[in-house]
């Protein structure tokens, strides 16, 4: 799981983290050495010139502008709560997460801001059709709450489904021999998920949502990439009627077109159109060409 994390991190960093590099008209020094200095003014030109200067100056941009349109839609609270859902998750390694990847708790609130923002951004220029709610209900399936105890190896786990099939409880056993320590003191419980939860193992969703009744366990022990669990299913909802799962339905999509670059690139187009930004360096008059042309952003 803590690669996930890493991967998150990584993902919205590229996307939304910002240097900031701002040309000046004064010429003062940034750095001095023997035989020379470096001024602002070339530091400046060399950045522009380069590609990850003109990526800073696109990340500046949008930032800006979703900041400007949507910045009362996202609020402290909103950020706080969703940082603490990762603080939450990874324990006592999430600290150490942050740091392999050089940022701050700063930093990565910041990141979180800017994907929220996004994410309304998203909300407020595209919207759900019929048809699309639909297409997601047909592969829908309700979250279902499970215990699990994980072991290092498949022995281990062959040895206590045999004990579970004895009678011995599944609660005392998750914490004689569980290794996930977030969960072995909890009966092995786990936060309830679905089949699109990016955070749970691919193999352990398939055998979780296999088991057909509440108590049920998994006979044969199910290898993912942290070890080998036995799973019990604890609560497994009917799947229902669409129209009562119709704001989940609406989440999931608009989760699918977060990872789309091609909606995404069109959503951003219209906000940056909305932001009606004007690029005054001339040298810089293609950064946004990726999402408007450069006629409508040169010198106004």
């Amino acid at each position: 799981m803590n690669k996930r994390l890493t991967k998150w991190i990584l993902a919205i960093a590229g996307l939304f983290m910002v240097t900031v590099v701002a040309g000046c008209s004064s010429n003062k020094t940034v750095a001095t050495l023997k035989g020379g200095r470096i001024t602002q003014e070339e530091y400046y030109k060399e950045m522009k010139s380069s590609s990850s200067g003109k990526q800073t100056l696109q990340t500046m941009i949008i930032t800006k502008a979703l900041e400007d349109q949507y910045g009362k839609s996202v609020s402290t609270k909103k950020v706080d709560a969703e940082y603490n859902k990762y603080k939450s998750q990874y324990g006592s390694s999430f600290s150490s997460i942050l740091q392999q990847n050089g940022m701050t708790t700063a930093q990565f609130k910041k990141n979180i801001r800017t994907n929220l923002l996004t994410k309304v951004a998203l909300e407020k220029n595209k919207t759900v059709t019929n048809k699309q709610l639909q297409k997601e209900w047909k592969s829908y399936q309700p979250k279902i709450t499970v215990a699990q105890i994980l072991v290092s190896k498949k022995s281990e786990a062959e040895e206590v489904i045999t004990k579970l099939k004895n009678g011995e409880d599944f609660s005392k056993l998750a914490k004689e021999y569980s290794t996930d320590s977030a969960t072995k003191n909890k009966g092995g419980k786990l936060a309830a998920f679905d089949n699109d939860s990016t955070s749970i193992d691919t193999d352990f969703k398939t055998a979780a949502y296999k088991l057909a009744n509440v108590n049920d366990y998994t006979e044969t022990p199910v290898k993912t990439s942290y070890g080998y669990s036995v799973i019990k299913l604890l609560k497994k909802p009917a799947k229902g009627k669409m129209a009562d799962h119709e704001a989940e339905l609406k989440t999931k999509q608009y989760a699918t077109w977060m990872q789309d670059s091609t909606v995404m690139q069109g959503v951003i187009s219209k906000v940056l159109k909305k932001a009606d930004v004007s690029i005054k360096d001339s040298d810089l008059k293609d950064v946004l060409s990726g999402y408007v042309s450069s006629t409508s952003t040169s010198k106004k």
